[in-house]
């Protein structure tokens, strides 16, 4: 069924609940307008929003929204990070170092090209990123304090024009984050590798061992002359006694065929689901989105400033995300 508005969607009374799947810069608008009129049961895309002033709206709404909110942090759900998640503690015995790297395709093509532009994302480390943060802070269990970084557009979209305007998303970046509790992550992301056999890299590593999890990219992008693409695998190495072993993570083929992560929006819409049949609380909340676009924030303003970044102390501008590249 299709509707030419929200107001329509919300005038519908066969509809339960809603998923906001629309371009990032409309979350915040349309999650303050269901609010309004009838507050449903939502499952809010990623970044739940991309400006720093939304972040206090949005929460504050939130201390009054009478039914469930979900945040669509679907990498928590891909069986190999899934897999992660859960052996992480036994494999190190307590996570002090995390290792993040996405090497990808470029941004892909949206309706109307919104996404070429970090007035209509956040910036590439809020839109393409804060599903990164989410992890760093839900596997090492701590609050960021301290954010450097370096990023900048170094090869894609230069050459695009868009009513005169050329791009200005940033296509790699090197992300450090400290935790409150003494932990410390790291991310890298370069948008321009597609080559690389796997897409998402995770490394653990504690005082017992180390922990891997390669996440290959969507198969539609694998050429058939090289055969299979590569298994989605988690790898253990445990320091006493030594020597490693590995698992490979097997993902339905049928949840490869309609969509591009390995299978986690199937496996996340059916928790969304479950806790909504029994009554249920998020597994992702509103809080657990909002840090996660913090912590991109912190990153973006760490790199166009050249200084570290507290993280009470966030202050990016719009003018700021758009600089074509810097280091801290």
């Amino acid at each position: 069924r299709m509707h030419e508005s929200l107001a329509c969607f919300l005038a519908d009374p066969d509809i339960d609940c809603l998923v906001i799947a629309s371009p990032n810069h409309l979350h915040a608008a349309q999650f303050e307008a269901i609010a309004r009129t009838r507050p449903l049961p939502l499952l809010i895309e990623k970044p739940l929003y991309t400006r720093p002033t939304d972040a206090k709206r949005l929460l504050g709404l939130a201390d009054e929204y009478p039914a469930p909110v979900w945040v669509g942090m679907e990498y928590r759900y891909m069986p190999p990070i899934k897999s992660f998640i859960e052996e992480v503690d036994q494999a190190t015995g307590g996570p002090t170092m995390l290792t993040i790297r996405e090497h990808r395709f470029p941004f892909l093509h949206k309706v109307g090209d919104w996404n070429r532009f970090n007035r209509n994302t956040g910036g590439t480390l809020v839109e393409k990123c804060c599903h990164f943060f989410d992890l760093m802070r839900h596997i090492l269990g701590g609050e960021p304090e301290r954010v450097m970084a370096s990023a900048g557009q170094d090869v894609n979209h230069l050459n695009e024009d868009y009513g005169g305007e050329t791009p200005d998303i940033w296509d790699g970046a090197y992300v450090i984050v400290e935790f409150d509790n003494g932990r410390r992550a790291m991310l890298e992301l370069c948008m321009y590798a597609d080559g690389s056999d796997y897409q998402e890299e995770l490394t653990a590593v504690g005082p017992k061992g180390k922990i891997e999890a390669r996440v290959p990219g969507p198969p539609r992008f694998w050429p058939e002359r090289l055969g299979s693409p590569p298994r989605p695998q988690v790898v253990v190495s445990p320091r006493d006694p030594r020597g490693s072993w590995s698992v490979d993570i097997p993902i339905d083929p049928e949840l490869q065929a309609i969509g591009d992560h390995n299978g986690a929006t199937y496996y996340q819409h059916v928790r969304f689901l479950e806790m909504l049949r029994n009554h249920g609380e998020p597994e992702v909340r509103l809080h657990d989105g909002a840090r996660a676009v913090e912590m991109g924030l912190a990153a973006q303003e760490a790199a166009a400033k050249g200084k570290v970044v507290h993280m009470h102390a966030v202050t990016l501008t719009e003018q700021d995300v758009s600089r074509k590249g810097a280091t801290a």
